[in-house]
């Protein structure tokens, strides 16, 4: 199926025009540019007219305008010639390089130059007068003058697309940064609210949950206080966590951010929430990067939370050792339903610790594991001291 040729922009019309009536005009008043060619009067008007038609051709099919223009010019070279085939053939030259293929846009002003050369050269060599230089600066200024400007302007249109590409993909690959910023900070402040709300509230659901279900003052009081105590502090570190997100001097941490010297109070606030602890503490801990201290602090914390929410009767035994160029967070506790009433958990625990871990490039894991005294849940963390900058080199 051959599809129909496309029609001539509107200013290629325009352009085709204008020529074909400045050559009528030029002719009317009985302007040539030749004397004593073999074919005078009205004999011009054949290259013009079919110059004007090929005008409607330099966008759509500008190799072949080129090449048919230059028959026409050199048969224009038998009549009186006009002024307005000549100039409508810069043009196409012009257009030809413009809107032709990159390889023609190599080669015209190649060829054009060379023409050029050859042209000049051959008629000193047949006319031996210094007048024959002037029909090469014509030559030159017909064919190479128009080539060499579209090769100027096609580089500069072309080197402005480029940039143009070149910005759009910039602009792209900000934006596509702009997300994973945000993704990253949106993971990043989840993870922090799970990890200092999800303990107190916990500790909240599982003591209403007593309360409601023995009727005893004693026990109902003694309920009552832990649940006021998780709610206070659960309020408290809410307020910090907004103040941290109101905060606009680009810090990216609390000043005040939990260290490992804070385990001791966290263990006891899970023994006040019922929780059977033990911690033990080896190794310096001064010294230690403050977002491997936050992470091992909430390893600890989201694995007391879990063990409170699920583990079953026994001791939860938490293990904090700097061992060289590392920090090895241990949580062992006991598997399986406890009795009593369970606060129900998504799993978001576990994914926000690997999460941490894996942000300063260590290792986690984390399941059920067989002992002499029965099933375990181990949680177990190594995090390097010496933490992965964004581009690779220790931070």
């Amino acid at each position: 199926m051959h599809l129909p040729p496309p029609r001539p922009h509107r200013d290629d019309v325009r352009i085709a025009a204008v020529g074909l009536l400045g050559g009528l005009a030029l002719w009317g008043i009985g302007l040539g540019m030749n004397t004593g060619r073999p074919l005078d009067g009205a004999w011009l008007l054949i290259p013009l007219v079919v110059m004007s038609a090929l005008e409607l051709l330099r966008r759509s099919r500008p190799r072949f305008a080129v090449v048919v223009g230059t028959l026409v010019l050199i048969a224009d070279q038998f009549t009186q010639g006009s002024l307005a085939t000549v100039l409508m053939f810069t043009d196409l030259m012009y257009a030809g390089v413009l809107y032709g293929t990159p390889a023609a846009a190599r080669r015209l002003p190649v060829t054009t130059g060379l023409v050029t050369v050859a042209a000049t050269l051959g008629f000193l060599a047949w006319w031996r007068q210094p007048e024959a230089i002037l029909v090469g600066v014509m030559t030159g200024l017909v064919s190479f003058g128009p080539a060499a400007t579209g090769v100027l302007v096609r580089n500069h249109r072309d080197r402005a697309a480029e940039e143009r590409l070149r910005a759009e993909q910039t602009a792209l690959l900000a934006e596509m940064d702009r997300a994973q910023a945000v993704t990253a900070e949106r993971a990043r402040m989840a993870r922090e609210l799970h990890d200092m709300v999800a303990n107190h509230l916990s500790a909240i659901a599982i003591h209403s949950t007593a309360a409601l279900s023995i009727d005893e003052p004693a026990t109902t009081r003694t309920a009552l206080e832990t649940i006021r105590e998780n709610s206070v502090d659960g309020l408290a570190e809410m307020r910090r966590l907004i103040g941290i997100l109101r905060d606009s001097s680009g810090d990216t941490e609390p000043a005040a951010a939990p260290t490992l010297d804070s385990l001791a109070a966290l263990v006891e606030q899970a023994r006040a929430n019922g929780l059977d602890v033990g911690l033990t503490l080896s190794g310096s801990t001064a010294g230690l990067p403050a977002p491997v201290e936050l992470a091992a602090y909430r390893i600890v914390q989201e694995s007391l939370t879990n063990a409170l929410k699920h583990a079953s009767a026994g001791r939860v035994t938490v293990t904090v050792e700097r061992a060289g160029e590392w920090i090895e967070v241990c949580v062992i506790s006991p598997y399986g339903d406890r009795d009593g009433p369970r606060a129900p958990g998504s799993g978001a625990g576990l994914v926000g610790m690997r999460e941490r871990t894996a942000l300063l490039g260590g290792t986690f894991e984390a399941g059920p594991e067989s002992e002499m005294n029965g099933k375990v849940w181990r949680v177990l963390a190594a995090l390097p001291l010496e933490t992965p900058s964004p581009e690779g080199e220790p931070a």
